[in-house]
């Protein structure tokens, strides 16, 4: 570790990871409610669970996003933060924000808006750490070494910030609502999300392979112009049947398929970059976990959403089975997979170790990635079968839920092997094996037991 207030982005990870453990258990929970229908019902409602699984998600991603710009940004612009206070301030407003609204999700206080379900109060002070944040990072960058990392970095962070602001507005009308509701879901997941995404990515590709920054910045602008291009058009495949213009069905079905160019060019980015570097990076795991963001958010986010995006198809999949086995793909491979993989590359640094547990890391790596792709199986097979059954031949919406349960014990079952996987994670890479200390040269060097 460089830099002394990189220290911050331990907090960081450490908070997000106590959520990520939260999200694995009421992921678990809501899986078995759909073979146990009357599981906790009385106690927790499915709609109370779901909205824990999915809120802890969107929290977690986004302290450990944070926690990569307050590591990788003192690197890249060569200065300390410019304010180690407002930093620890801002992650007390977000855990008491967290706190608060899943408390508050207990008692039935909420929004009731998917995803955006968290009262006004807990809203208005996400913003207020947006704008700590972003008044953080942007000083610190603005006083120090301008890199491309950093340009796209501060770019996607902003994007999250000013399109959140969208979130405060709730108008009666269902489809305006649903209109306005996309900005923040979508373009934050299939936009200024790609763009964090992509310098967290070339940040690692720095450090991991050893290849010119020069030849990396030119690879991070070509993967940001397509993200932007078709990311921000592409939100139209959400307004097909909600009430908007039918144009929409056109530039929603064209838009949305060029998405999945920006993941194919990261792809190509992270493989031609570990071979052209060549470099024998004593960090094998944050190696893998880099590799495995860019082919399995290829397959989640592009070609999952391919199969179901253009407005023919999506016609009959809409709401199915199909949807779920994209999302839960599509947010594993792109963000949650590459929040694993700064969190193993920084925490040898944060902790001044040399990289341990690494073999519990990377079999951690491939429960999570079998588990997902099992599931992501499942509930492709399971959304095919509804889309006929519902959507084709009429069958009521609880009839056909009666012939999916085999596909939903399925994924019950890949979902514990997620969460075992997650755990697995969570301790090889806060609990050492052997302490090893790093030396201001960068050498390792192996203390007492």
């Amino acid at each position: 570790m460089k830099y002394e207030t990189q220290k911050i982005a331990f907090w960081y990870f450490a908070v997000a990871m106590l959520l990520f453990a939260l999200q694995m258990v009421f992921g678990v929970l809501s899986a078995y409610v759909y073979v146990a229908p009357n599981f906790l019902s009385e106690t927790i409602p499915f709609n109370i669970l779901r909205m824990v699984h999915t809120n802890a998600l969107i929290v977690w991603l986004l302290l450990a996003f944070f926690g990569a710009a307050y590591f990788l940004v003192p690197e890249e612009t060569e200065r300390e933060i410019e304010s180690p206070l407002l930093a620890y301030i801002q992650l007390a407003i977000l855990v008491v924000g967290a706190l608060g609204a899943v408390i508050g999700y207990f008692f039935g206080i909420h929004e009731g808006r998917e995803f955006l379900e968290q009262p006004l109060w807990v809203k208005l002070g996400i913003v207020v750490a947006a704008l700590i944040f972003l008044y953080n990072v942007s000083m610190t960058a603005l006083k120090g070494r301008k890199t491309a990392v950093t340009t796209v970095l501060l770019l996607g962070l902003w994007g999250i910030a000013i399109f959140f602001l969208f979130a405060l507005y709730n108008p009666v009308n269902l489809s305006v609502d649903k209109l306005y509701w996309w900005y923040v879901v979508h373009v934050w997941v299939e936009g200024v999300w790609e763009l964090v995404m992509a310098a967290i990515l070339a940040f690692l590709m720095l450090k991991l392979t050893g290849v010119d920054r020069e030849v990396v910045d030119k690879w991070l602008y070509v993967i940001v112009a397509l993200a932007l291009a078709s990311g921000l058009l592409g939100t139209g495949h959400h307004y097909y049947w909600i009430g908007a213009p039918g144009y929409w069905q056109w530039l929603g079905s064209v838009f949305s398929t060029l998405e999945i160019l920006p993941f194919f060019a990261i792809v190509l980015f992270t493989f031609s970059m570990v071979w052209k570097g060549g470099r024998d990076h004593p960090n094998k795991a944050a190696l893998l976990w880099s590799l495995g963001t860019a082919v399995m958010s290829f397959f989640g986010a592009g070609v999952w959403g391919f199969m179901h995006t253009l407005a023919p198809i999506n016609y009959y999949s809409h709401g199915t089975q199909v949807t779920a086995a994209h999302g839960h793909l599509a947010f594993f491979g792109a963000y949650v997979s590459l929040n694993l993989a700064i969190i193993t590359y920084a925490m040898p640094f944060l902790k001044r170790r040399a990289p341990y547990n690494q073999v519990l890391n990377m079999i951690s790596f491939w429960l999570l990635n079998a588990g997902m792709a099992f599931m992501t199986f499942t509930l492709t097979f399971a959304g095919v079968v509804q889309t006929h059954l519902q959507r084709v031949q009429g069958q009521g919406y609880m009839d056909v839920q009666g012939e999916l349960g085999v596909f939903y014990w399925m994924r019950l079952g890949a979902g514990v092997v997620v969460a075992i996987g997650a755990l697995l994670f969570i301790y090889a890479t806060f609990v050492p094996r052997r302490l090893e200390l790093i030396t201001p040269a960068g050498s390792l060097r192996q203390a007492a037991e």
